[in-house]
């Protein structure tokens, strides 16, 4: 509590709680924008943090990021468009009430849920990430090493897109990784004489292109939102019945723990928490037949996981220095660049930064409430603001950002061809989150590999010595081979099924 107590008197500071308004308004603004989502809007917005100081840095970064995860509901509820992956399950049954007049009830009950599940999850954060901290501290390099893969692994597993595709993105994001001078023996690597690249390439460059320059191509070629009805809400309809009320109640306390806990696992934690809850609150429900048609529990229920599980992804980055989530591989990004190393030591290192971080989170979780009911006819017309202008400025955005990081032309060619390659990728639904946090992981994988090979002189067997581990190394390989025994089996009994029928 003392240390709580400290972090709130540097979050509010005047200059810290103005740039953590700025960050949760701008993040929420862009996360309303169809398709780009957090990781884009983080991208795009990362080169306004540069000329701060890295607290006020962090903590606009960090508001971005939870802004951005509130702002994809709005265009669910009101377009039936998910603003960001993690709100598709939101438009399901948030547009179905909107068309039955009760669209302000659904953004009300989506802000509270996520306000609820944020404060929770904040709470958790507080008490979860120091004492993992202090365990971290008693980590190697082996233990490191098999932390990055099983959070490798697992992302892969659960990307929902193919495990071979995923592999894929992972080994490409790995050899991008390895480009430039080795640490070790300062030899040149796949720089091919160009000198630029001997820094290696910059996370940003790629994220931006990736995601950003990506989305501004597809959007130029489908023309997204142009005839697209808007449904308008109006201050006063945004209460719910006392009915709606109590179906909602439930739904986002189970969201709350439901998110946080899936938080801590590597992966999509966000996309993949909304459908966990979405199917349970189902499955719970009395009247399971309204789902999909305008149940507040399909609205509460997974935009309450949604932000839990943001807030649940912060504690392996804060107190391990390890990203499971491609938003918070950008947040380790953002800190590395303004000098601060996230990890074991950061708490008591930066205490400032962590804390601080921390604190503002729990005031921008209310400053989000009071952006997200009462501006949100604002928000809405950026829906409204035509193609031909919006995604110039993007791609400004883009363009200004990834220059801005070393004032080098080579990251804005980096940019492009990343550009390139998302937009080849999306058509051959290839997902870029994989190669996104292999690219950021990538650097720490190798470098552990390499001196736990060091410390036990080329004996392989460093990676089972401690439990650590072990367990993780057993726990990697069970999420890699019990999914593809499980398919082999239902294979066989499908065959064995259609063969007594016949």
């Amino acid at each position: 509590m003392e240390n709580l107590l400290y972090g709130f008197s540097v979050a509010l500071t005047p200059e810290n709680l103005l740039f953590g308004l700025l960050g949760a308004f701008l993040g929420t603004l862009v996360g309303v924008l169809p398709g780009i989502g957090p990781v884009g809007s983080m991208a795009l917005l990362l080169g306004l943090t540069y000329n701060l100081p890295p607290v006020t840095a962090i903590i606009t970064f960090a508001g971005i990021y939870y802004g951005s995860m509130y702002g994809g509901s709005t265009t669910s509820i009101l377009v039936n468009i998910p603003g960001e992956s993690s709100s598709v399950v939101t438009a399901m049954d948030g547009y179905q009430m909107a068309r039955k007049g009760r669209g302000g009830a659904a953004l009300f009950i989506a802000a509270i849920g996520s306000f609820v599940a944020g404060t929770f999850g904040l709470i958790m954060l507080s008490l979860l990430a120091p004492q993992l901290a202090e365990l971290a501290l008693k980590f190697g390099p082996p233990e490191y090493f098999s932390i990055a893969v099983f959070g490798l692994i697992v992302l892969c597993q659960l990307n929902g897109q193919g495990l071979i595709k995923s592999m894929v993105m992972v080994a490409v994001g790995l050899m991008v990784g390895t480009i430039g001078l080795d640490i070790f023996t300062g030899q040149q690597r796949m720089t091919f004489g160009i000198g630029a690249l001997e820094q290696g390439v910059d996370f940003v460059p790629v994220a931006m292109g990736l995601f950003g320059i990506a989305e501004v191509l597809e959007a130029a070629e489908r023309k997204l939102l142009e005839h697209q009805e808007v449904i308008k809400v109006k201050f006063r309809e945004l209460l719910p019945n006392r009915s709606e009320l109590t179906r909602s109640a439930g739904p986002v306390a189970r969201g709350s723990l439901l998110g946080f806990i899936v938080g801590l696992v590597p992966g999509p934690a966000a996309v993949i928490s909304t459908f966990i809850s979405y199917t349970l609150e189902r499955k719970l429900s009395k009247t399971p037949e309204e789902f999909g048609k305008g149940a507040p529990e399909g609205v509460a229920g997974p935009e309450s996981a949604n932000n839990s599980a943001a807030v649940g992804a912060f504690v392996p980055v804060l107190s391990l220095g390890i990203p499971f989530a491609p938003p918070t591989a950008l947040l380790l990004s953002a800190m590395m660049i303004h000098g601060i190393t996230p990890g074991p030591l950061l708490v008591t290192e930066h205490p400032d930064v962590f804390w601080g971080v921390i604190a503002s989170m729990y005031i921008g979780n209310v400053m989000l409430l009071a952006l997200n009911l009462p501006m949100v006819s604002l928000f809405v017309q950026v829906l409204r603001v035509p193609l031909k202008f919006l995604m110039p400025s993007v791609l400004l955005l883009c363009v200004v950002g990834a220059f801005a990081i070393n004032n080098s032309l080579a990251d804005l060619v980096i940019m492009a061809v990343a550009g390139i390659a998302g937009y080849a990728l999306r058509k051959l639904d290839f997902p870029p989150a994989p190669l996104v946090l292999a690219l950021v992981i990538g650097p720490m994988l190798e470098d552990s590999f390499r001196q736990s090979l060091m410390m036990s002189r080329g004996d392989f067997s460093v990676f089972f010595a401690s439990s650590m581990s072990k367990g993780l190394g057993l726990l990697a390989a069970a999420v890699l081979i019990l999914p593809l025994l499980w398919g082999i089996v239902k294979k066989q009994k499908n065959n064995v099924f259609r063969h007594g029928e016949r």
